[in-house]
């Protein structure tokens, strides 16, 4: 595939040949990340003005924009400097002033001269109950009225734009807008009822009224559906690249993972059936499997995992887990071993901890096929750890390992299947758009024996009621968690919340029952306070969200969540999925600050209310928004610039399907709506997708 197509070229030009910007006006608009003609069409307005000619700003609710033809009366310049310049004008029913602050007379006698009519366009307020207009948006003839539109967009600016400079910009690259191949399937199209490109971009630029803004209406939906479009495209060519890259075929004979089966101690739920077989299929066939297995805390993802590395061991192979921090690879293999130990699998684990001969005769035993399953952090990708024969890479993602990195671990073993787990429930928007180059595997039903933990909600006015039922709860052999926020007390004390309640904690309960763990701690002081709980040593353990990740403490059985109104969703769900891990009635409760806000309130009822993370996911989308849901920074989430993705989730699954199906029919994207898909492609900037198609 050549380069950018020649259509595309007055879209890529340098934003100086467009009406009114020169080289300053350049810089300001790069402020906004718009540095070319297409990056303005993509810079849609996201407010209206209704500019409609009205008889009388009588007709106006004040204070509002009114549109009027006036007669223009004497000018009262200031009496003295730092006053406003006012100018007497008068509708068809009433009159009223025009001001200006810091204004030359001389250009306002020319502008509005006495006795002659204009049309003045502006926001009216009652001042010492006189109506005026501040520095009018627009002052016209009246043969001129044709120039206002009757609904003028109103687009994002930043420091040295205005609304005039944006909407030339935008008129100026609008006449360069080039008709473009069709790149959506026709029935959709239809079915959908969306204008085709040229014209959606046309119409979102000229809205004719509010509704014209809204993500609904048919010129944004369509316009947003190509940029997910495109996305979904370039993760639809990642995944058909891998797929075209050979894996081994991996097929188990099914000895250890019966052994390990028919040693649990209850049978695995039907979703922990479906995702094994899911994962043995995949690995069994001649493609690299790229798969995602999704399940709520405490859905039984560790023995779906285990089933797929002890299927890469019956095969003759090794498989590795790797965790995002040490603590959670120690409990990864911890809570594999007795697995191992009943499959009669050899199993070593390898952080960064491991130093000098110690880890000289792990990698060599690596290396020589002596282990078969590797548990470990990052340190796996080292360059100087080598494999036997690498069959399968589980990642225990947690949002920490970005493509990058499953990339860097597919070059160890080149061909090794990769599984990634993540215990966050992400709506199904949000997993299309960063898992959409993997298929999914989830587990939505809870293993049987895990008791639900019951969930409420007390103010801080009754933390000493909070203590004494502790207290009682420590005294029959209970363990707790105490999660604070992460906040220091005051600039110049380093103490943090944690600190202090650790300290209060420690009071009430007694020396040697209170731990705390919390960021600034030394590793080998954290690691100590974790043995500490996970052993029983001290019953209650205060900690910042430190723990939310992974750690495993079945006689657990209650989670304290102080301040519980300054965390999302995701995270309260994720700390409540540290208890209730054994056979024990579990209870979280959410401790809060009065007053709560209404966004505040409406989280915590939902905790309270259901523990489905998937349903907690939705609604965590719906207020917080996407970057926020899964941190945009670190999670490899595009950034769209007219999707929507709290508005337009059901666009993405379309837009998959669609990618996917037209791959299906047109690998090579050499048919006419390949074609058309490539100049899409080009549109939307998806460098990667277009060198992937070059490859091919």
């Amino acid at each position: 595939m050549s380069g950018r197509p020649e259509t595309l070229f007055p879209l890529f030009a340098t934003l100086e040949g467009l009406d009114g910007v020169g080289p300053k006006t350049a810089k300001h608009f790069k402020a906004l990340g718009i540095e070319t003609p297409r990056d303005v069409l993509f810079h849609l307005p996201h407010a209206g003005v209704d500019r409609r000619l009205q008889g009388s700003i009588r007709q106006v609710e004040l204070p509002g924009v009114a549109t009027v033809e006036v007669e223009i009366g004497n000018h009262l310049p200031p009496r003295q400097r730092g006053r406003p310049y006012r100018i007497v004008v008068r509708d068809a029913e009433q009159e009223f002033l025009l001001v200006y602050f810091h204004a030359r007379g001389e250009y306002l006698q020319k502008l509005l001269p006495t006795g002659q009519r204009r049309i003045v366009s502006g926001k009216v307020e009652l001042f010492d109950s006189v109506a005026q207009m501040v520095h009018p948006d627009h002052v016209l003839r009246p043969e001129e009225a044709a120039e206002l539109p009757p609904h003028e967009p109103i687009y994002p600016l930043t420091a040295g734009l205005t609304q005039r400079m944006v909407q030339r910009a935008v008129q100026s690259a609008l006449e360069r807008c080039p008709d473009l191949p069709e790149w959506i399937d026709p029935a959709l199209k239809a079915q959908m009822d969306w204008p085709d490109w040229k014209s959606a971009i046309a119409a979102v630029h000229a809205p004719r009224s509010a509704g014209d803004l809204a993500p609904t209406h048919p010129a944004r939906q369509r316009l947003a559906y190509d940029e997910l479009m495109a996305h979904q495209l370039t993760l639809a060519l990642a995944r058909a690249d891998r797929k075209r890259s050979a894996g081994v075929e991996t097929c188990g004979d099914g000895r250890l993972v019966g052994r390990v089966m028919s040693a649990l101690p209850y049978a695995p739920t039907g979703a922990q059936q479906r995702a094994i077989t899911e994962i043995a299929a995949d690995m069994a066939s001649p493609q690299r499997m790229n798969r995602l297995l999704q399940g709520d805390v405490g859905s039984g993802k560790t023995l779906v995992a285990m089933a797929a590395l002890l299927t890469a061991v019956e095969a003759g192979g090794q498989g590795v887990l790797m965790a995002p921090t040490e603590i959670l690879a120690r409990q990864h293999f911890e809570g594999l071993a007795p697995m191992a130990a009943s499959a009669g699998v050899r199993m070593a684990i390898l952080t960064g901890r491991d130093k000098g001969r110690e880890r000289a005769a792990k990698l060599a035993d690596l290396a020589g096929g002596l282990i078969d399953i590797l548990v470990g952090t990052h340190a796996v990708f080292q360059p100087d750890v080598t494999f036997h024969d690498l069959r399968l890479a589980v990642i225990d993602e947690q949002h920490r390992f970005g493509v990058a990195q499953r990339m860097a671990l597919g070059a160890k073993g080149a061909r090794a299947h990769v599984l990634v787990m993540t215990a966050t429930p992400i709506p199904r928007s949000l997993a299309l758009a960063q898992y959409g180059d993997m298929d999914l595997s989830l587990l939505d039903e809870k293993p049987p024996g895990r008791q639900p933990v019951v969930t409420s909600l007390a103010s801080t006015e009754r933390l000493d009621e909070v203590v004494a039922h502790l207290s009682r709860a420590v005294a029959e052999g209970r363990q707790a968690y105490w999660v604070c926020p992460l906040v220091e007390e005051s600039e110049n004390v380093t103490l943090t919340a944690a600190q202090s309640r650790f300290e209060h904690l420690r009071a009430a309960l007694g020396e040697g029952v209170v731990g705390l763990v919390h960021g600034q701690l030394p590793p080998v002081e954290k690691d100590a306070a974790m043995a500490a709980f996970v052993a029983g040593k001290t019953r209650v353990l205060v900690a910042t969200t430190v723990i939310e990740v992974g750690v495993n403490v079945p006689d657990a059985t209650i989670m304290v969540i102080e301040r519980a109104e300054s965390f999302g969703l995701a995270q309260l769900h994720q700390l409540r999925g540290r208890v209730g891990r054994g056979s024990g009635a579990s209870t979280c409760l959410l401790l809060y600050d009065p007053p709560l806000g209404e966004t505040a309130a409406r989280r915590l009822k939902l905790m309270r209310d259901t523990d489905d993370g998937f349903r907690i996911a939705e609604e965590d989308l719906a207020i917080r928004g996407a970057g926020d849901v899964i941190g945009t920074a670190q999670s490899g989430l595009p950034r769209f610039r007219i999707a929507d993705i709290e508005r337009q989730s059901s666009l993405m699954a379309m837009a998959q399907s669609d990618a996917r199906k037209l791959l299906a029919d047109d690998a090579r994207l050499q048919g006419r709506r390949g074609q058309a898909a490539r100049t899409l492609l080009w549109l939307m900037e998806q460098d990667k997708a277009i060198r992937l198609i070059r490859i091919g």
